[in-house]
């Protein structure tokens, strides 16, 4: 850094000092700069939470929910993606009620569940749909917003900060400075003034952007929704057709096998006229053989309760990467809370994620 601007560091931070600590008045921007100012700010509140909540209305699962910030960079580029790259929760169910209905083979309910499986895959499809659509046309834009309009009105608004810091410190000390170095501090300062100031005049009077950006998500719902409603009408269309249908036909008479004689034996025979051998005898030494021994089953490693941890109340089979698997009863490590639903954890050097309803918290994290 040169000398003149190692000067102008040490001016700026003199001025500081002297308006945080000593109580000095610096310039004073107009009241309009100022509303200006705050709408941005609030703008940019919005934007940032809006987009975070509607990654997780896109997806809740967490491990999936971090998949989906990844397409950020692939998805800019319309008609690349094809799919989202996860598995959604109506097509994993439609998988599952497929794979018993072709085990139950034809009966009621098995036929039912091939149908209610094949229009849940349906509805993963359309899912799909939904996600991509709001990416691309949504969350990419307001992405964009933050990333390039807002972050170059911070800019603009923290060179105004030092640069007003600078003339305020020379117009401090006039007559120790020379003219033309105040002068040239106040033009300076002008020139940033209006920068900040235009640059968030456009974003304001541009946000009917925002509100087309809206509207393209409202529009991907709705499109989701109607063909959600068409796929579960047929559905239901279905499935009241098989209960009619199997309501009308005549119900099967269960008739029972007839039982075969059975032939008791000889009276002092008390198991069914098949004579039995003696029980060996069981002796204290043969009872207690060392290759007798019953196996002890291994059990998981705990973790010590000095540490946040919970104990498993059901069953959990990760059905998602990144979620972790266990038994009722493992102890598991607690390593973050992930939202109010989901815990991250360890357990026998695994790590991933798991629903709080399924376990009972023994330690809790430290707030």
């Amino acid at each position: 850094m040169s000398v003149a601007g190692l000067k102008k560091q040490f001016y700026k931070a003199s001025q500081l000092v002297s308006e945080k600590v000593g109580g000095a008045e610096g310039t004073k921007l107009d009241d309009d700069f100022k509303e200006m100012e705050k709408k941005v700010d609030v703008t940019s509140k919005a934007v940032t939470e809006v987009l975070a909540r509607t990654i997780e209305y896109l997806q809740p699962n967490p491990a999936s929910r971090a998949k989906l910030t990844m397409l950020n960079t692939v998805s800019k580029i319309r008609g690349q993606v094809k799919n989202p790259g996860y598995p959604q929760s109506e097509g994993l169910l439609g998988e599952c009620m497929i794979r018993h209905g072709k085990e139950l083979g034809e009966s009621n309910f098995g036929d039912a569940l091939l149908d209610a499986g094949e229009s849940m895959k349906r509805l993963a499809e359309v899912k799909d749909s939904l996600d991509i659509e709001v990416k691309q046309n949504f969350i990419d834009p307001l992405q964009n917003l933050c990333e390039k309009d807002l972050k170059e009105i911070q800019h603009h608004l923290k060179k105004l900060e030092g640069r007003r810091l600078d003339f305020d410190y020379k117009k401090k000390r006039q007559g120790k400075i020379p003219d033309e170095e105040l002068r040239q501090a106040l033009e300076k300062f002008e020139e940033s003034k209006e920068v900040a100031e235009t640059s968030m005049h456009n974003l304001l009077e541009t946000d009917i952007e925002q509100v087309s950006q809206l509207s393209a998500l409202v529009d991907a719902q709705l499109d989701y929704h109607r063909q959600a409603v068409q796929i579960l009408d047929e559905l239901a269309e279905k499935l009241k057709r098989r209960m009619r249908e199997a309501s009308s036909r005549p119900k099967r008479e269960y008739k029972p096998k007839p039982r075969e004689p059975f032939d008791l034996g000889e009276p002092e025979q008390s198991n069914g006229g098949f004579p039995c051998a003696s029980a060996p005898k069981i002796t204290a030494s043969s009872s207690f053989r060392s290759s007798d021994k019953p196996i002890r089953t291994p059990s998981r490693s705990m973790p010590p309760l000095d540490q946040p941890s919970c104990k498993a109340l059901y069953d959990f089979e990760p059905e998602n990467d990144g979620e972790l698997g266990f038994r009722e009863g493992d102890v598991i490590t607690l390593t973050n809370q992930i939202d109010e639903n989901w815990y991250e954890g360890m357990l026998d050097g695994q790590s991933g994620f798991f629903p709080l309803s399924y376990v009972e918290v023994l330690v809790p994290l430290p707030q």
